[in-house]
């Protein structure tokens, strides 16, 4: 099976729990800490790789203790890292916010090395960028490092995932390398300038992106799941459910990575979104984000319970 390549950033992530954010100026006492792995691009690569794909993780590091995290993480995922040791800058890392009576996040990222990565870093790993089934990005590098890998991969036949996260205006042009595009509600809105609320608002602005050149977009809802459309059907795929809400920080990377697991294995684009809604479901019923990440075995085991 041909690989999926993810480019991306890694984040040592620093979560704190408590009941709201302070103010400017106010400090309050929090009730749980914990330092784990985190970044969009790394939390999709290992998504991806326990869900049982074949997946090489294309980012920059420090030479510093949160790269040693990076790695080990990788490791214990079987994620094959395709790493630019980075001495003049650090590791990424991120602060990360949940409300303790719903599990909703507020996130500030440094993404440190990661920012530096650049078009050259895509042109060395080009090769391997055509010989995969799937090309994945975020925003949270550079965007012009974005843009490079999506004309890698789109010259060459594979197909091409863009998770607009964090939310960033982008031309036409750079949409037009994407046969995928997975933006939440929020992304949508700035992606189109059009309020996305409801799954009716949600299927024009998916319509203002094909015009602009997008293949097809999935829309991710949050509870009220995903919608596939494109320019001959539109489907909405309802949020698979397991459990209690835990924490929702990694669901998106989560439906990302299985997604482009699925899609890499031939199935039709809505099993691949149902794929992508179970990893995301069994995500949330979790803590942390990396680690969150399911087996394959316990996806596959959700969606023959149907």
């Amino acid at each position: 099976m041909k690989p999926i390549v993810i480019l991306g950033i890694f984040n040592a992530d620093t979560t704190y729990r408590a009941d709201r954010l302070p103010k400017i100026g106010e400090t309050i006492l929090g009730q749980h800490f914990a330092l784990g792995p985190g970044g969009k691009g790394s939390n999709q690569a290992v998504a991806a790789a326990r869900a049982g794909g074949r997946t090489h993780f294309i980012t920059r590091l420090g030479a510093d203790d949160f790269a040693k995290v990076a790695r080990a993480t990788w490791k214990t995922a079987e994620v094959i890292p395709e790493v630019t040791e980075d001495a003049g800058s650090h590791t990424g890392a991120a602060f990360i916010f949940l409300e303790a009576a719903t599990g909703n996040n507020a996130i500030i990222v440094a993404p440190g090395a990661g920012a530096r990565i650049s078009p050259s870093d895509l042109d060395a790993k080009a090769d391997l960028i055509r010989s995969a089934a799937v090309f994945v990005t975020q925003l949270e590098q550079p965007i012009p490092a974005a843009r490079r890998g999506l004309e890698i991969a789109r010259a060459a036949g594979v197909t091409t995932i863009l998770n607009p996260a964090p939310a960033a205006a982008l031309d036409d042009a750079m949409l037009d390398l994407c046969d995928f595009i997975t933006p939440n509600e929020t992304e949508a809105e700035t992606l189109t300038g059009l309020p996305v609320t409801t799954l009716a608002e949600a299927e024009k602005a998916a319509d203002a992106l094909m015009a602009r050149g997008v293949g097809a977009v999935i829309v991710t809802l949050g509870s009220n799941g995903a919608l596939y459309r494109d320019r001959k059907r539109s489907v909405h795929v309802p949020v698979i459910s397991v459990g209690p809400v835990v924490e929702t920080t990694g669901a998106g990377d989560a439906f990302n990575g299985g997604l482009a697991v699925a899609l890499s294995e031939g199935r039709d684009v809505i099993d691949a979104v149902r794929f992508g809604a179970a990893t995301a479901g069994i995500s949330v019923t979790r803590a942390g984000a990396a680690a969150a990440m399911p087996a394959r075995a316990e996806i596959d085991a959700l969606l023959a319970r149907g």
